[in-house]
């Protein structure tokens, strides 16, 4: 009697209503569908290994408890479907003693929520995927191959955005969106190959125009090739359609074939041709010039200043109608411009403290100036400095509005030094006279 009561006592402290020890092993209980099983050794104590698994079940439950927030909180829940199901496996060989049943309640109500949330969006895919097929379709058949080929893209990246569908409609599906891809690509690929012969053939054409014109300069008889030389201009102008780099290029070396020809014939028959001087030309050439004279005239500088805004403003609407522009021009309207802005803006801030300064022998007055415009030129060179240092340290410097800023800080500093360095020079120029 005294050993029965003995094993009582026994099995009443190495067991709880989850599991229990025996042999040196701990045990799970059978619970639901899941039989009885062995989860680990007694290392000290049966009691201390009982606690050990029941405090590992906290890990199963807050494990159940995040993925369950989870499905709550975030905006793609069918990609947690898979999770939910491999958290039930998990559980399943989870090896720790507590209330498994509310933990698998929990995971049964995920799952179902999201197979029915799954299967609506598979319908709801289904239906889109459906209409993107029949947008494909219309655009497959457009007349304009460009556009059908940007709506063909743009209706792939619909598709591909668009999640899956039930299982017994996914291969028809792609394999009837696919073949209407294909066939459209393969109409394009027709389509331009035919476009690259044509293109092709016109090249082929104009350089025989080119061609043409040089054997016609070798001809013997020069009279008789001049009306050929210009009812090759006239066929010229009537092949179109080439890309606009391929037509300028060819062009350039129809037009200097010409040119040699004519400079033969005028060679011949004695000709003497003057170039052709475009006027517009020759008014950009003349604002500049005017500009240039104007410079040294301080008195007058604000009035020349508003000359070069409204120059300005005259020569973007005389080159905006040309189709090329002398380089080197453009830099000295540019120049001349800038010089104008900076002695304008250097005259005014002197005028502050030196309203008489015209008035001033030539040696003081360029003293003057050069002081202050040193200053500035020390001044916006350190403010553009640290300018550079704060957009380097923001990541900024390859931004379009911030290197556009530097360069034309950079442009108005050159300036200033520009025109520091001359009034130096007239200034040692007169003291050593």
């Amino acid at each position: 009697m005294p050993e029965a009561l003995s094993d009582q006592k026994m099995e009443a402290t190495t067991s709880n209503e989850y599991g229990f020890c025996r042999d040196g092993k701990v045990y799970i209980k059978a619970f639901l569908n899941f039989p009885e099983r062995e989860i680990g050794f007694v290392r000290n104590t049966e009691q201390e290994a009982l606690q050990y698994f029941v405090n590992r079940f906290e890990l199963a439950k807050k494990k159940v408890a995040d993925l369950s927030h989870e499905v709550k909180e975030v905006q793609n829940k069918g990609s947690f479907l898979t999770k939910v199901v491999q958290m039930k496996a998990y559980l399943a060989e989870f090896d720790g003693l507590g209330d498994f049943k509310p933990l698998f309640d929990e995971l049964e109500k995920n799952e179902e929520y999201l197979r029915s949330l799954i299967q609506q969006n598979q319908v709801k895919n289904l239906e889109i995927k459906r209409a993107l097929i029949e947008d494909a379709k219309n655009a497959a058949h457009g007349d304009d191959v460009l556009l059908a080929t940007e709506q063909l893209v743009e209706i792939k990246s619909k598709w591909v955005k668009t999640g899956p569908v039930d299982r017994q409609f996914q291969d028809e599906l792609t394999d009837t969106f696919q073949a209407i891809l294909e066939a459209f690509f393969l109409r394009r690929r027709v389509y331009f190959e035919e476009k690259n012969r044509i293109i092709d053939e016109k090249i082929a054409k104009l350089q025989g125009f080119i061609d043409g014109v040089h054997q016609l300069r070798k001809a013997p008889d020069i009279d008789d090739s001049v009306g050929k030389v210009k009812e090759l201009q006239k066929e010229w102008k009537t092949v179109l359609g080439l890309p606009p780099k391929k037509q300028s290029m060819l062009w350039k070396n129809f037009k200097k074939a010409n040119d040699m020809f004519f400079e033969k014939y005028n060679r011949i028959k004695g000709i003497e041709v003057k170039p052709r001087i475009d006027p517009r030309m020759q008014e950009l050439v003349a604002m500049t010039q005017e500009l240039e004279s104007k410079l040294t005239d301080q008195i007058n500088m604000p009035a020349i200043a508003d000359k070069a805004k409204a120059y300005l403003v005259k020569w973007k609407e005389i080159t905006a109608q040309m189709k090329s522009l002398d380089r080197s021009l453009a830099e000295r309207f540019r120049t001349i411009c800038d010089k104008i802005f900076e002695m304008n803006y250097l005259l005014r801030v002197i005028s502050y403290r030196h309203p008489a300064l015209n008035d001033k022998p030539r040696i003081e007055q360029l003293k003057i100036m050069i002081n202050q415009m040193d200053y500035m030129t020390k001044k916006e060179r350190s403010e553009l400095e640290s300018f550079i240092a704060q957009a380097e340290q923001d990541r900024q410097m390859e931004e379009k509005p911030i290197q556009s800023k530097i360069n034309t800080q950079k442009r108005k500093i050159s300036m200033k030094e520009i025109l520091l360095t001359g009034f130096k020079a007239e200034l040692d120029q007169l003291l050593n006279a």
